[in-house]
């Protein structure tokens, strides 16, 4: 090598030397070793891709990602969704986490670098899509031969479009007997407009078809694009918590080159670090001298403090920073809050500590402080859906062994009141009187759901109820259809999902995102446990509904809450007046049964003083409502 060197410096140098008329010196060996190696730079970038898989929930994206990674040699073994190392991931079937990982592939006898990033395909984990698109040039579109095009399909290919990513659409389950591939093959020359010879057909099961995929990924997929030479740009797309090692970012460099011992900052948050260690992402993580333009790794800089490290923001080094941060990155908008309160009051500072590690790993929740009357110090969190809230709350159970009360979800409103002034409200508790306010406005959503022509009707009514309006409704292919809904959201955020899969049999998909907000006639209704309001069963539901949730809210409540030693009267109120109630009896000793015989007014007497000690019983007793009570409208019907 050392040879090579000198043999092509002597010969740059000396044709320099001819045309400029001056001898070679170290300053010219400098230059044409800087030339050197700036081209292996450009050389190595021209051979990295970076590329996500996206599909519809249950298309068989991790699969597949194991026949690349067992393709590719990645891992000796594959012991099936190797990428989903949650145990909550394989017992669930599903992705949560975008997981990221580098493969080598040899084509036509160059070397590539192949950086995958696995997502998750349930709506509610959109956002840890729009993360790994951003950190990628490419995405396998994969669509179930025996399904078709699903509406997360098509939602998590214009996310992609949007991020103007090359699309490599692959029809996955071709080995199953009920695959139809042609009639899918239309479908995605209906969506993308593509060439059928662009549509690749793969197995994730068999590995049929997955070195057609490596070779449409080097193919098609562009190199990175940046300069090795300019300031440092990294975006930070994830980010993880080691007890040991502190937080670990993980990024992909736009421009420039960082190295061991480097010093960077964070460009929003302003903080500076040390590059303790940097390193590329395989199935574990290993460390390197230094990452160029286009390489996909992590950094490890001692970080504690979970605020100090934003997903979406930008690394530069101090003494030469970058001009501005890399732009284009999607927030998080949290759909669905719920309070969420320690059952134990001493555990709230270790609740707030094990909120902040899971918010690293989950940049989609949000939380800030809030009290109630019944449960405590507790925070308000917010979610991108139910199935992301009810992942939260095992997840804080099993990470952190923290036990913890979930009240019921609901959505925010905005608030005007009569002088004119506008609140965003998350909790019906602190929605101001009735009387200053003018009108309240609740968000609405643009559903798209996508269904056998069957089970149209079924569905149709559903929405109706729901207060949905029918925008349109097309014909996909065949007797497949889609049909487009504006429904409030704070309709869907508790049961919609679940009946919905109910009545079409589990074949309809639903994909849905926020469009505005809109007037409407909303009432607050307070379930009051002897005269007490619980503020975290209190909920807002629209007026024409109210009466009839308030009456089987009491009804589910009366068997959820565990007989005492006094009455209790279960009461649905809205304002001052009560439009429900139910009481749950009293637990009594029979104290006349040792009276047999003799005058009735000695077994009047008994009662008499045992009534005086119920009433005193019930101003001084508490009543516990179990946790399963607190989710009971999520079961209502």
């Amino acid at each position: 090598m050392a040879y090579f060197l000198y043999i092509v410096t002597h010969k740059i140098g000396f044709a320099i030397t001819n045309r400029t008329k001056v001898r070679p010196s170290l300053f010219c060996f400098i230059e044409y070793y800087s030339y050197i190696c700036k081209s292996k730079a450009l050389f190595l970038m021209n051979h990295i891709r970076n590329f996500c898989i996206i599909a519809h929930i249950d298309h068989g994206k991790s699969t597949i990602a194991d026949r690349l990674l067992e393709y590719t040699k990645t891992i000796k073994i594959v012991e099936g969704q190797m990428l989903d190392d949650m145990d909550l991931e394989r017992e669930r079937g599903i992705t949560i986490k975008s997981h990221a990982i580098q493969m080598e592939y040899e084509l036509d006898g160059e070397h590539y670098i192949l950086n995958l990033i696995d997502t998750p395909g349930h709506v509610d984990f959109s956002y840890e899509v729009s993360r790994s698109i951003a950190a990628c040039e490419g995405a396998i579109l994969v669509v179930d031969a025996t399904q078709g095009v699903q509406a997360q399909t098509i939602s998590n290919l214009y996310m992609a479009i949007e991020q103007d990513l090359e699309i490599i659409p692959v029809i996955n389950k071709i080995d199953m007997p009920s695959a139809m591939p042609d009639e899918v093959e239309d479908e995605i020359v209906e969506l993308i407009g593509c060439n059928r010879n662009d549509i690749l057909r793969a197995s994730g099961k068999t590995g049929e078809g997955v070195e057609d995929i490596l070779r449409a990924v080097v193919e098609r997929v562009p190199h990175p694009q940046g300069n090795p030479d300019a300031p440092l740009q990294a975006l930070i797309f994830d980010s993880v918590f080691n007890p040991f090692r502190g937080i670990i970012a993980y990024f992909k460099i736009e421009n420039g080159t960082i190295r061991k011992g480097d010093k960077v900052k964070f460009f929003n948050t302003g903080m500076e670090y040390t590059a303790d260690e940097v390193g590329v992402l395989k199935m574990d993580m290993i460390a390197r001298n230094e990452l160029r333009t286009g390489d996909v790794g992590y950094i490890i800089s001692g970080i504690k403090d979970s605020k100090d490290v934003k997903v979406g923001d930008t690394i530069t080094h101090i003494s030469r920073p970058c001009e501005r941060a890399i732009s284009g990155f999607q927030e998080v908008k949290p759909m669905v809050f719920a309070g969420v309160y320690p059952i134990d009051p001493s555990d709230y500072e270790n609740l707030r500590a094990s909120l902040e590690k899971l918010q690293l790993n989950d940049a989609a929740l949000t939380f800030s402080p809030e009290s109630s009357v019944a449960l405590g110090f507790g925070f308000r969190c917010g979610f991108l859906g139910l199935l992301h809230m009810e992942i939260v709350q095992e997840r804080l159970d099993r990470e952190f062994n923290m036990d913890v009360i979930t009240t019921v979800p609901n959505v925010s409103y905005m608030v005007y009141d009569k002088q004119g002034g506008v609140k965003e409200v998350h909790n019906p508790s602190g929605l101001p009187d009735t009387t200053m306010i003018d009108h309240i406005e609740e968000p609405y959503i643009k559903a798209s759901i996508i269904t056998d022509s069957n089970f149209i009707g079924p569905i149709m009514k559903l929405c109706l109820d729901k207060r949905g309006e029918l925008i349109k409704q097309e014909y996909i292919s065949g007797n497949r259809v889609e049909l487009h809904f504006m429904i409030p959201l704070g309709e869907i955020v508790i049961d919609f999902y679940d009946k919905l899969k109910s009545i079409s049999k589990g074949y309809a998909s639903f994909d849905y995102h926020i469009d505005s907000y809109q007037p409407s006639k909303l009432a607050k209704l307070d379930i009051l446990l002897n005269g007490e309001p619980v503020d975290a069963l209190s909920t807002l539901t629209h007026q024409d509904n109210a009466v009839a949730f308030g009456r089987r809210m009491c009804e589910k409540l009366k068997e959820l809450i565990p007989r005492q030693q006094f009455d209790i009267a279960i009461q649905a109120a809205i304002g001052a007046k009560i439009v429900a109630r139910e009481t749950v009896k009293c637990v009594r000793k029979d104290v006349t049964a040792k009276c047999y015989g003799g005058d009735v007014s000695r077994k009047r007497k008994l009662l008499e003083k045992q009534k005086k000690g119920k009433k005193r019983m019930k101003q001084i007793g508490n009543v516990e409502v179990p946790q399963k009570a607190f989710l009971a409208v999520l079961k209502l019907d």
